[in-house]
């Protein structure tokens, strides 16, 4: 929450109505989905088909599109481009958006009263959750008004809070800690990566010649290296063997889009993480 303070007013009524906007959405399917007996009986269903990790990775792929929209707004204006590493593949169909979000509220009712459904049959539990929602969203949302959208901000920002404990207390149960994922640079983030050529004011002081640090090699005047987003040039021949490994600066270790899930989850919320610490230092 603290990193929004650092975006410019113009940037935070944007990122306001964005979230408002889709925090519309959310709330009115997840109404729709609990007014409609078929929708839910099929919604249900489909989530009990799926084993604890297919669970982990819906919610993942939900929390990764959740904190895309979080970090556009500084990731458009500095290095990559909102679309890089967010491939087809990790979108959410309609039928999976339904499963997470029922999912999540069945996660939050059982964090509130952990015996509220276990007392009542299965076919008693859209009643249940109906209420629920209709007496802890929609009336709160009425009560706020919808005048003023950045006051949807706090509880946006609080599914995503409670998405990242959630996988990451999954992701320690599965592996026994909390090791940072390594996963490769995004195909999109790698195609975007500019080329340019050597020149003298690629040096530190405009006179000292430009290394690879991969191959500890000097580039040649006139030459044409990648440039990564963080501006730190490489060997074309060097730098693309190593994206298809990790997604990071050998320099700087700048994080590139990834198109895992976990990866990508790591890497978004480092941007969050990192304007936070720019700000208290500022």
């Amino acid at each position: 929450m603290a990193s929004l303070l650092t975006l410019t007013p113009t940037q935070f009524s944007y990122l306001s109505h964005t979230l408002s906007s889709d925090f519309h959405i959310q709330t009115h399917r997840l109404y729709s989905l609990l007014s409609s007996p078929l929708r839910f009986a099929h919604t249900l269903q489909f989530l009990q088909t799926l084993s604890l990790h297919d669970k982990t990775l819906l919610i993942a792929r939900y929390l990764q599109r959740t904190l895309k929209q979080l970090t556009n707004t500084w990731e458009t204006e500095t290095h990559a481009s909102p679309n890089t590493g967010y491939s087809y593949s990790n979108r959410l169909r309609l039928r999976e958006y339904d499963a997470v979000s029922l999912l999540l509220l069945l996660c939050e009712v059982y964090q509130y009263n952990s015996q509220f459904l276990q007392t009542y049959s299965l076919m008693e539990w859209r009643e249940i959750l109906n209420d629920y929602v209709f007496n802890n969203t929609l009336m709160s949302i009425s009560g706020m008004g919808f005048s003023c959208t950045s006051l949807v901000l706090c509880p946006y920002i609080d599914s995503v809070i409670k998405c990242k404990r959630f996988l990451d207390t999954m992701m320690s149960c599965s592996v026994g800690h909390n090791k940072q994922v390594v996963a490769a640079a995004s195909a999109l983030a790698v195609v975007s990566l500019r080329s340019v050529q050597v020149s003298n004011e690629n040096g530190s002081n405009g006179v000292d010649p430009v290394f690879c640090v991969i191959c500890k090699e000097e580039m040649k005047q006139g030459r044409d290296v990648c440039e990564m987003p963080c501006k730190h040039l490489f060997h074309w021949i060097c730098i693309l063997p190593w994206l298809k490994k990790r997604n990071t600066c050998p320099c700087c270790r700048y994080q590139m889009p990834t198109e895992d899930v976990f990866g990508e989850i790591d890497r978004l919320w480092g941007v969050l993480i990192n304007k936070d610490c720019c700000r208290l230092r500022n």
